[in-house]
């Protein structure tokens, strides 16, 4: 075991990750340019699914794992977790999503039209900004630090965790990483209590305590994370549709995030250094799983 470990990052995957590894019994130390709040993961809806997310089969273990523990979580009022039961919605009959065994249970309904079928499961849905300042809290609870730094490379080990998302096009040297943008829509809490997903996103509407999500788009390639009004109004145009009882809800802010997407998740040792970054629009998904893997790779 190594006795000290920096990990890079600060978003989901990173604080994941520093937890599991002080759990371990590591002493942790997190850098990142972006605080938590900074982050990503602070914008994302956040609902367990597995989107623009791969290889299949790991994502399928990563996620089995990560909702096991999210609905641990969800017994603990502070961190946000809570499990909610919706549907998702497909224009044409498919058989049963690639992803099922991560679920305890998984059923077919009947869709509103022009959708075909639709899946209903009971999902955790994440409250980010609480989440992921409880993660922090326990990080530094544990005995972790985490610290602001601009790296301009991958810091010195005796052991590195790389979380650091999109930086690693620069501190991985990884040009197959992009951004995937994703713009959302705030908006009031209405009574809603079920979440709503068609084809898997980009139209999406989850619920939380105080205001419901709802997205989304998915730009590849693109950098620019300023608030686009058209988009907006295109997003509550589709969401609508899907969810009549949001017409007229009060908008609160909008929010724009890059998610790190590559070709394949990368979680793999090489010497002093563990890199664990690509997670798409899944990190959230896959954070518990992935961290289990990082710890085991330590």
């Amino acid at each position: 075991m190594s006795d000290r470990v920096v990990v890079v990052g600060a978003g989901v995957v990173g604080l994941s990750c520093a937890l599991r590894l002080l759990e371990a019994g590591h002493r942790v130390d997190v850098l990142a340019r972006d605080l938590p709040l900074e982050t990503t993961s602070s914008v994302a809806a956040a609902i367990w699914y597995p989107h623009l997310a791969l290889p299949r089969d790991r994502v399928t273990a990563w996620g089995r794992a990560t909702y096991a523990e999210l609905a641990r979580l969800s017994g603990d009022d502070a961190s946000g977790v809570t499990m909610r039961r919706g549907t998702e919605v497909l224009r044409e009959l498919t058989p049963e999503p690639w992803w099922v065994g991560a679920v305890p249970a998984l059923d077919r309904v009947r869709a509103p039209a022009p959708y075909a079928e639709g899946w209903s499961f009971v999902a955790p849905v994440v409250e980010m900004p609480r989440y992921l300042t409880w993660l922090r809290e326990r990080v530094e609870a544990g005995g972790g630090t985490v610290t602001r730094v601009a790296l301009a490379h991958l810091p010195e080990g005796p052991l590195v965790v790389n979380c650091s998302g999109l930086g690693s096009r620069v501190l991985a040297g990884d040009p197959s990483l992009s951004p995937v943008r994703g713009q959302v829509v705030l908006v009031e809490q209405i009574g809603l209590e079920e979440w709503w997903l068609a084809e898997g996103g980009p139209t999406y509407v989850i619920p939380r305590s105080r205001d419901i999500v709802v997205g989304g788009t998915e730009d590849t390639g693109e950098w620019d994370r300023r608030p686009d009004p058209e988009t907006a109004a295109a997003i509550m145009a589709r969401a609508t549709a899907l969810v009549p009882a949001l017409a007229g809800a009060r908008v609160l802010r909008h929010k724009v995030g890059l998610r790190p997407a590559r070709p394949a998740i990368r979680i793999e040792r090489v010497a002093d250094v563990i890199h664990c970054y690509g997670h798409g629009g899944a990190g959230v998904t896959l954070s518990w799983g992935c961290a289990d893997e990082v710890a085991r790779l330590a």
